[in-house]
């Protein structure tokens, strides 16, 4: 082999070993990504540990977007709805453009989701490029959801359906008939 199609060889190479760490998508069937992060209250946070065997909703989310503003209300009546399941609700504040104060805005939700701070470096890990990033994490740490693209304008028609994909593939995986 010549010094050429060898330095290619190592070049692809070292390429293929660095696509996961720049943000390739994590889709359905991929194992969801282990993270260490901490809360707005300081406590330590690991993932998928923190789900207990339990499916999970992760969202990915920011003060300053319109999208996740109309979502959140729908992940409280979700977090309500799944509670006797042990689904738990992972809310990742993620892409902050520091005009909003996420902790303000957790707090005014109305519900206590298990609330990550400074998230950007996860959302990486995800390969999240546009907020609310939607995913469901089965009790065994894999992909069973994510939220597709979609055109709709933020508001309440993209949040329902959202919340109505959310439902169905929580039903889905935990087997509930409606």
């Amino acid at each position: 082999m010549n010094s050429r199609i060898k330095a290619l060889a190592i070049a692809a190479t070292l390429l293929a070993a660095m696509l996961p760490a720049i943000g390739a998508a994590v889709e359905k069937g991929d194992v969801a990504p282990r993270f260490y992060a901490r809360d707005f209250d300081g406590r330590a946070v690991e993932f998928p540990a923190v789900a207990a065997g339990k499916p999970a909703v992760v969202v990915f989310w920011a003060t300053w977007c319109p999208y996740c503003k109309a979502f959140m209300p729908y992940l409280k009546n979700i977090q309500a709805d799944y509670a006797a399941q042990g689904v738990k609700i992972v809310a990742i504040d993620a892409k902050e453009d520091g005009q909003g104060d996420p902790r303000a805005y957790v707090n005014s939700l109305g519900f206590k989701p298990i609330a990550i701070v400074n998230g950007d470096k996860i959302a990486e890990d995800y390969g999240i490029q546009y907020i609310p990033g939607v995913l469901i994490v089965d009790g065994k740490g894999t992909v069973a959801w994510r939220r597709p693209w979609t055109d709709l304008p933020a508001g309440r028609q993209v949040a329902e359906l959202w919340n109505e994909q959310v439902r169905a593939a929580l039903d889905d995986l935990l087997k509930i008939k409606r």
